[in-house]
């Protein structure tokens, strides 16, 4: 019995592990990385098609987004989820898929202009859609043979929808040993979903880390935060703009616009309408609506009562483009929930280009801008952004809700941690940063005296001797190139990306004027080689 550590090692996205137990290979989460890399990930080492089975402990693409490629390279086996989590990841990786297939086009107009080679995306939609066929959902708590000798069992982790801690109890030659994979643990007290469950038993524990070395602080009144900025932008007549990512986030902002409404609790514009701008969000929003056996005690009393929580009028849900355009067009104070939460694609940059140069208006940032993005620059205090290819100078308030996370701080994971009755063998930390990882596992080492460390990508350990037999990849991978997000080039100074930015620009200024009058156009040239001359050193 041994496991490999494959993605989300000393990092925090790209979550992958493979059990190898009782003759059967299983991965648990098959996730994208998102943003550059620390260390080299190891290769899966194993072709897709001798996998026996998945397990997805919740539909974020970081652990989920990579499955629709190993299907397409011949992955035919079971995935096993809970039930919301294969209905969230049925247009999770949909969307996903096209995204790739979009940044591949992108890239390839630019592609063909230059001379070089095609670019093909990492997996298709077709790929996305075979990939549903092979989900089994099970419920919580409803422990399965998936295997002779391999149980599974998934309990409420609180993160989101669906998410899950994973139970593996295996026997193999006479001996019995529980195998628990943390998945993302949830913060408490968020709204419509339950709390984390917490586990009692685990010879061997694989914990998450993301938040591992540091405090959310003292918990906010989120509605209390939110009603000044309404009202004062209903009052100057402008919109409260708010990038939101699409799972998630954008369903618990209803839930607190909802309350708003029903409280009346702004003044003087008391059907002020919500738009949720993002066709991913509103079908994530209809699964929620169709999972409320999983909502929490809260929110199920407010079904019970007749209330959906996450609906009420003046709540407009845009489908089309045309519908969003229109949106732009309605000069009504307004809230615009849009994708994506970081700024950095679909039609929240649309609502930036008509929002950010007017005083009246706000952008309200309400999740984690990674740096190098849009949204961080705006949130940053950036006077001026690009959108379309057009200065867009920024003019609106811009705000930030405090306090807000799905995902446990130190002290919630320290209490799910010290939930098991007996010390584990052995306890892995993995998705969190480098530095992260290391503080945390000092904390449960000297903490909750436990045998902890955090294993590198292509680490192999032996469970059934309690130790490592391959050590991992400690290297750090040195950015001297640019990386890809989103379909654009970043560098990890950001300095640097700017004035890459700049350059983007400056082509698109020289496009612009093909055609004009020689005269000018051997002027404009002169000048970009005087200032290529004075910086080519």
């Amino acid at each position: 019995m041994r496991l490999t550590f494959l993605g989300a090692a000393h990092e925090v996205t790209g979550s992958c592990s493979l059990l190898e137990a009782c003759g059967k290979r299983i991965l648990i989460d098959c996730g994208l990385e998102q943003g550059p890399d620390t260390y080299e990930n190891a290769e899966l080492p194993v072709p897709p098609m001798q996998i026996d089975a998945i397990i997805v402990t919740h539909a974020h693409i970081d652990h989920s987004g990579k499955l629709p490629l190993l299907v397409s390279r011949g992955y035919k086996n079971p995935i096993y989820s809970t039930v919301a989590t294969q209905k969230l990841c049925s247009v999770m990786l949909l969307d996903s898929a096209h995204i790739q297939e979009f940044e591949a086009e992108w890239k390839n107009r630019k592609a063909k202009r230059s001379g070089r080679a095609p670019v093909v995306p990492l997996y298709s939609m077709e790929d996305a859609e075979a990939t549903m066929q092979y989900f089994k959902s099970f419920l919580y708590n409803d422990e399965q043979e998936i295997f002779p000798g391999i149980l599974l069992k998934f309990t409420d982790a609180g993160h989101l929808l669906g998410s899950s801690s994973v139970t593996l109890t295996i026997t193999e030659n006479g001996e019995t040993r529980k195998i628990v994979f943390s998945g993302d643990i949830g913060n408490t007290n968020q709204p419509i979903i339950r709390d984390p469950q917490y586990l009692e038993e685990a010879d061997y524990v694989i914990t998450e880390s993301t938040y591992g070395d540091r405090s959310h602080g003292k918990r906010l009144d989120y509605i209390s935060q939110l009603v000044p900025i309404l009202q004062r932008t209903f009052d100057r007549g402008g919109n409260v703009v708010i990038p939101s990512f699409a799972v998630g986030r954008t369903q618990e902002l209803l839930y607190f616009l909802r309350i708003i409404k029903s409280e009346n609790l702004i003044k003087g514009h008391p059907h002020f309408p919500v738009y949720v701008d993002s066709p991913l969000a509103v079908e994530a929003t209809n699964i929620f609506n169709d999972s409320q056996s999983d909502f929490d005690e809260e929110a199920t009393a407010m079904i019970e009562a007749g209330i959906n929580p996450i609906s009420f009028p003046d709540l407009r849900l845009s489908i089309t483009s045309d519908d969003s355009k229109l949106i732009n067009s309605d000069k009504t104070p307004k809230v615009i929930l849009s994708a994506s939460g970081m700024c950095e694609a679909g039609r929240i940059r649309h609502h930036l280009k008509h929002n950010l140069w007017q005083e009246n208006s706000t952008i309200l940032f309400v999740g984690y801008q990674a740096e190098g993005t849009l949204g961080r620059a705006i949130a940053d205090g950036a006077k001026e952004v690009h959108l379309f290819g057009e200065p867009v100078q920024i003019n609106a308030e811009i705000c930030r809700l405090k306090g807000i996370s799905g995902h446990a701080d130190d002290e919630g994971l320290l209490r799910w941690m010290q939930n098991f009755k007996e010390k584990p063998c052995h306890v892995f930390v993995n998705h969190g940063a480098d530095e992260t990882c290391e503080h945390y596992v000092e904390r449960l080492r000297n903490e909750l005296i436990l045998d902890v460390h955090a294993p590198y990508s292509g680490e192999v350990y032996d469970l059934d001797n309690n130790c490592i037999l391959k050590e991992g990849n400690k290297q750090k991978i040195v950015h001297e190139a640019p990386f890809e997000q989103g379909g654009r080039r970043y560098h990890t100074n950001p300095v640097y990306t700017r004035l890459e930015s700049a350059g983007e620009k400056l082509q698109a200024v020289i496009a612009h004027n093909e055609g004009g009058a020689n005269k000018d156009l051997a002027k404009f040239a002169d000048q970009i080689l005087a200032l290529c001359q004075k910086w080519d050193r």
